[in-house]
């Protein structure tokens, strides 16, 4: 049985967090230099994300080098290996971005109804 390749849904939530870990990374003021160390002091965004963590994890991991050619379920295996890492270095602890997990955070930012 073929694994089918991820969905654009799960496209848009992989580059969502992507971004929200790139936010949280710098609001703890960790640059690359400093969480990755060797790096210059360099700010987080969507791409140096993509490029410093996920794809070289990715190409280890699963053998593939464009995120476009993952299954959901090695977007899965990725993404937790990032989780755990990140969790143990750094304390975050990350969920993969869900329409969920969206509303949360929206709610939360929002406040307490008046």
């Amino acid at each position: 049985m073929m694994d089918k390749l991820r969905t654009a849904r799960q496209n848009r939530a992989l580059h969502l967090m992507f971004r929200q870990l790139a936010d949280e990374l710098n609001d703890r003021g960790l640059d690359m230099k400093t969480a990755l160390q060797g790096f210059f002091e360099i700010p987080w965004n969507e791409h140096t994300i993509k490029e410093a963590i996920w794809r070289p994890i990715q190409i280890k991991q699963v053998g593939k080098e464009s995120t476009t050619a993952l299954t959901t379920k090695e977007i899965d295996m990725v993404f937790e290996t990032i989780a755990m890492f990140m969790a143990k270095r750094h304390g975050l602890v990350l969920e993969f971005p869900s329409f969920e997990t969206i509303l949360e955070r929206q709610r939360l930012m929002e406040g307490p109804p008046k």
